[in-house]
């Protein structure tokens, strides 16, 4: 079964940098959900999430940055997704989330959306 591989990596100026590598799925994205998680626990909620890497995406691995964005937004942060692959954000246009989520090609425009 395809696995999911999260690496995060803190920044400067309080934002946090998630990769995504694998297949982000029903029976993967509880571990994408524990991640986020931690990271709001920790008060950290400028995310970008490199999605270059990420081979699939279900709605209910879509579902995990639904339910993140909000919390983000609520505490002054945002998650942006960085490069997904032409598969993933075909996903995310079927689903209408283009319109939701912030979605960059490169990590200095990541860096400049936070300001």
């Amino acid at each position: 079964m395809p696995d999911l591989n999260i690496t995060c990596e803190p920044r400067g100026d309080g934002l946090t940098f998630l990769t995504a590598e694998g297949f982000l799925d029903a029976h993967t994205f509880e571990k994408m959900e524990k991640t986020i998680n931690a990271l709001f626990d920790e008060g950290k909620y400028k995310l970008v999430v490199g999605l270059e890497k990420l081979d699939y995406i279900s709605s209910a691995g879509a579902g995990v940055f639904i339910g993140a964005i909000g919390v983000a937004q609520e505490n002054n942060g945002n998650l942006v997704l960085l490069n997904p692959t032409p598969n993933v954000k075909e996903v995310f246009d079927l689903l209408g989330l283009t319109q939701i989520f912030p979605i960059v090609g490169s990590e200095a425009e990541a860096t400049a959306f936070f300001g």
